[in-house]
């Protein structure tokens, strides 16, 4: 029997996330051979290496070493190299998750081979086309072949962008997938005992997008912010290499050195243990924003939109916008306990979307 030759894309920490459960479940498939090519998007220990070892996944069989650059060069650079790869590898099928710039090349370069693209995450929406990674979203929904939703927004939105019905696959989400396996791991790892705070009486801060770190005024005012939040409670803040290159460049620093904590990047489970003890979140990714509804915990996202309605409407995320005297409005209110979340864990946010994709792909190639 020919086995269905599927060839998944990582680049990015949240890829990873993404695609171990794929890989774990694809592995125990005797119809299809999975292999991985990582596009070197990130690479360094704490934001890519770490995470095979730690997700178990096996060393990607196709590195590009994409590196950095500008939007333009770092897709440009990731599109030639993985035109060779698929033309070594003959896949049958590309899955690219997320809505990185590997995202949109990979599917980009797979299209115009004529090989089947599966993106795991489509459908989602900000709006806000200011966002690279909307961009990324929408041009990869638009020349998927199989498109795998993790919410019902994602269902709603590719309905009104007229994507045909039968490419539409709602299965949950494989980043929920990873926490399920490893929730008890992260339960029980206890990271925070290491920064002698104690539970519940610390918040997590995360900043790395460029509206929020690359502009010098506005990482002033996060800056202060940090501050302020600082004196109610304590503040741990693995800092994204982009942050600590900017603060580091504009010449801006903490004075309550105490009370915040910065430390390096930190892996999968050492991260989400600090979340799962921590009194709240506050950040500007997409991601934290599903495991903090999954874990329960209170979640502030300084951004103006979110790609992930479902956390605000059944989870525990507040959109809360970029004013941060706002923001620091919402923390005292979170602080006080004076806002309560319906906390319902998402439908299909059950562990299982890896299995649907799997169902869902074999049963194409048998066709």
């Amino acid at each position: 029997m020919q086995k269905i030759k599927i060839l998944s894309v990582v680049g990015a920490r949240p890829n990873f996330i993404k695609i171990a459960p794929i890989h774990d479940k694809f592995v125990t498939s005797p119809k299809i051979e999975h292999r991985i090519c990582h596009t070197g998007q990130h690479y360094d220990n704490k934001m890519s290496d770490i995470f095979f070892a730690e997700l178990e996944m096996p060393q990607p069989s196709f590195f590009l070493n994409a590196g950095g650059g500008s939007h333009a060069e770092q897709t440009a650079t990731i599109m030639e190299r993985f035109e060779k790869v698929c033309i070594e590898y003959k896949p049958d099928i590309v899955l690219v998750p997320g809505d990185v710039n590997s995202t949109l090349a990979c599917s980009l370069t797979a299209s115009k081979l004529g090989i089947k693209v599966g993106h795991i995450e489509a459908g989602l929406r900000s709006f806000d086309r200011t966002m690279p990674e909307e961009i990324n979203r929408i041009v990869t929904d638009s020349i998927s072949d199989f498109l795998f939703v993790t919410e019902a927004s994602g269902l709603v939105n590719l309905g009104k962008e007229g994507v045909s019905p039968e490419k539409i696959f709602f299965v949950g989400n494989t980043m929920i997938d990873t926490l399920v396996k490893y929730y008890s791991k992260i339960k029980s790892k206890k990271k925070s005992l290491e920064f002698n705070v104690h539970q519940k009486k610390f918040v997590v801060v995360t900043f790395h997008r460029p509206s929020n770190v690359d502009n010098p005024e506005n990482l002033r005012k996060l800056v202060d912010f940090i501050e302020k939040i600082s004196h109610q409670i304590a503040v741990i803040f693995p800092i994204h290499p982009r942050t600590r290159l900017n603060l580091n460049k504009f010449g801006y620093s903490f004075t309550n050195k105490a009370n915040i904590k910065l430390i390096e990047p930190l892996g999968y489970i050492d991260f989400l243990s600090l979340v799962y003890d921590s009194a709240m979140v506050i950040t500007d990714s997409g991601g934290i924003q599903e495991e903090t509804t999954y874990m329960g915990i209170p979640c502030i996202t300084v951004r103006n939109s979110t790609e992930r309605p479902v956390t605000i409407q059944m989870g525990t995320n507040i959109l809360a916008g970029t004013n941060l005297t706002h923001v620091l409005q919402i923390f005292g209110k979170l602080l006080n306990r004076e806002i309560n979340f319906p906390s319902m864990v998402p439908p299909l946010w059950d562990g299982k979307a890896s299995e649907r994709i799997n169902n869902v792909i074999e049963m194409a190639f048998s066709l």
